[in-house]
């Protein structure tokens, strides 16, 4: 005798199944986004990596200091490349790396601003370089780590140091959201190249770019499986709204051709700013490009908005 077909247990059968291909998939996503080296970016363009490795070697070359630091949390040691300038001074740059980068990464920046007379102190984050750390946190948890590095700046150089931060990319993002908390009066200025508006932001535009996915409802699941993981809801990673509290003069750039952090989110980051600010839009350079399409330009933009601040 044959049994008779269950339509109802049939169907709670494949909603089961689809809801566990849902959460493997969100889990596969959560996994690809903020685990340490599970994923990798693609080469540099060519104009950038021949400077860049240039630039590594240069810094090879010099004399650094290793400074260390806990995280905000207690948890993880953290590690900072500190170059002195050629000549002592007061004044320091602190470099924000980007996402799945780390502080040699930032070679051609720390040269740079070494060039201009600074100290330039470059923390790996957190999951980055030689720091601890199994999952990146976009700037947000970072943002309470430099508020220590900050400390040990001028801790170690003097209470009359004058510091400016500089980030590209997630870096940026990390200094923007540095910027809504409270920082010492030495803090005397910010540029922030190509961050995001915030991180559900950034993370929406991959899901579609990268995977062809609606942003909803996966950015939602996505955050409940993270947060116990990462620490913190990544829906609370808005750049916009410490930007709306930030008190310090801020330099804004973007390339305008960039499509990994769309060009659009600086004037989002820009608007949401209420102290002293200026926009540069980098005509044609794509993600992270604005210096290597023309180095001498970046330097004098940066360099001058920096002076105007640390004096």
């Amino acid at each position: 005798m044959k049994k008779k077909f269950n339509k109802k247990k049939l169907l709670l059968i494949l909603g089961a199944l689809l809801a566990l291909i849902y959460l493997g998939g969100n889990a596969y996503l959560v996994n690809y986004a903020f685990v340490r080296d599970s994923a990798t970016l693609g080469a540099s363009a060519p104009k950038k990596a021949k400077l860049l490795t240039a630039d590594q070697k240069w810094l090879k070359a010099q004399k650094t200091q290793t400074w260390q630091e806990r995280s905000a949390d207690g948890k993880l040691e953290l590690k900072a490349l500190y170059l002195p300038a050629q000549k002592q001074t007061l004044k320091t740059i602190v470099i924000a790396h980007g996402y799945r980068e780390n502080n040699l990464q930032m070679a051609s920046y720390i040269r740079m601003f070494h060039d201009l007379g600074y100290n330039v102190l470059a923390p790996d984050d957190r999951a980055a370089g030689k720091s601890e750390g199994k999952y990146i946190t976009f700037g947000w948890l970072d943002r309470l780590d430099y508020q220590k590095w900050l400390t040990q700046v001028i801790q170690k150089n003097g209470s009359d140091s004058e510091i400016g931060l500089f980030g590209v990319s997630m870096g940026g993002a990390t200094v923007m959201m540095l910027s809504g908390e409270k920082l010492p009066s030495q803090v005397k200025a910010i540029v922030e190249d190509c961050g995001y508006s915030s991180i559900k932001a950034e993370l929406g535009e991959q899901l579609s770019a990268q995977f062809g996915l609606p942003k909803e409802p996966i950015l939602t699941t996505a955050s409940w499986l993270a947060r116990p993981f990462i620490g913190f809801d990544f829906k609370d990673g808005d750049t916009t709204k410490q930007l709306a509290k930030n008190k310090l003069p801020t330099l804004f750039i973007h390339g305008s051709k960039d499509r990994f952090v769309p060009s659009e989110m600086v004037y989002e980051n820009y608007q949401a700013n209420k102290s002293t600010k200026e926009l540069w839009v980098v005509k044609g350079a794509a993600h992270g490009m604005s210096y290597y399409e023309d180095p001498s330009a970046y330097t004098k933009r940066v360099g001058d908005f920096m002076a105007k601040y640390l004096k």
